[in-house]
């Protein structure tokens, strides 16, 4: 969990979220218990950290370099994010001169909305905010400008990193100012989380097609043919050959592209010394494509595949 604060008023907004990210690999439920332990402020540092994980066979990949602000035309954006068994919950907040809007998102559909004209707001778990809300009003005045306010949120991201592993030192700040009045902020803000959106939307969509391109080659990866009957030699020409394939045999170029179905005919090539007649078998001995009579190497830059 992240800790997000942001100022959203008349002059603009600043927004500073820390850089750390955590990664927990190992039982479910002492994942669980790690993360709450950390969260309620019963783990102060990394080194407790890594010692209870330790206790709970739970490992722990931690990361200071997570970019958890961004700008989008004249607006900042923090979010924060937890994955769920089936999809990722995220809570962001868009803020500009005299307007925000914090979009709960289910996936890339928009859950829940809030919207209002000026606040200070903060996104972290139960620690980070408790702390981050004290050093706030003892560290803040509406006086200040905007680039102080950004200064003393850093500030307090670096103090509460000393405090909790849940953070880290490190943060980023971000300040957008744009000519916006209350009337026509939100307005403005309802266009850009639109937009937002659909960019959300377009990279899920091209992700989820990734990973079902990538099963699919982990599928037919695990049917390469190492041994057994790939083919009969159907038609020869000097050094080359067409071998027409078995009923159960497909081949692919490097990219998994479809070049011949069953029965269908692929170019391979002879050695000049290799006696070689229509029908010879064809085959994959030893993980070695050769013919079966004598064993002579067959050369091709294909990848044959049964089919399952």
């Amino acid at each position: 969990m992240s800790l997000i604060i942001a100022y959203i008023g008349k002059k603009g907004c600043v927004m500073a979220g820390d850089k750390r990210r955590i990664a927990y690999f190992g039982d479910k439920e002492n994942r669980e218990l790690l993360e709450d332990e950390m969260y309620s402020g019963d783990i102060t540092n990394d080194d407790e950290l890594y010692e209870r994980a330790e206790e709970l066979g739970i490992t722990l990949k931690v990361s200071d370099d997570a970019c958890k602000i961004r700008d989008v035309e004249n607006v900042a954006v923090g979010e924060v994010s937890t994955k769920g068994t089936t999809e990722t919950k995220r809570k962001r907040i868009y803020g500009t001169t005299n307007g925000f809007q914090i979009v709960e998102l289910l996936g890339s559909e928009i859950d829940d909305v809030t919207k209002g004209d000026s606040s200070i707001i903060v996104f972290g778990n139960k620690i980070t905010k408790s702390l981050a809300n004290d050093m706030i009003q003892k560290r803040w005045k509406p006086s200040f400008s905007l680039k102080y306010m950004g200064d003393i949120f850093g500030e307090i991201i670096s103090d509460i990193a000393k405090k909790t592993p849940s953070l880290g030192k490190d943060y980023d700040v971000l300040v957008k100012q744009a000519n916006l009045t209350k009337s026509n902020a939100q307005d403005y803000l309802d266009g850009v989380v639109e937009r937002d959106i659909k960019v959300l939307a377009k990279f899920r969509s091209k992700l989820q097609e990734d990973l079902l391109k990538q099963n699919e080659v982990i599928k037919l990866a695990s049917t390469i043919i190492d041994e057994g009957s790939v083919g009969l030699v159907d038609s020869i020409d000097d050094k080359m050959i067409q071998v027409k394939l078995n009923s159960d045999v497909r081949a692919f170029d490097t990219n998994w592209k479809l070049l011949a179905k069953p029965g269908e005919n692929v170019i391979m090539f002879v050695d000049e010394s290799t006696e070689i007649e229509i029908g010879d078998e064809v085959v994959i001995e030893d993980e070695k494509l050769c013919l079966k009579k004598d064993k002579s190497d067959l050369n091709c830059n294909i990848i044959l595949c049964h089919i399952k």
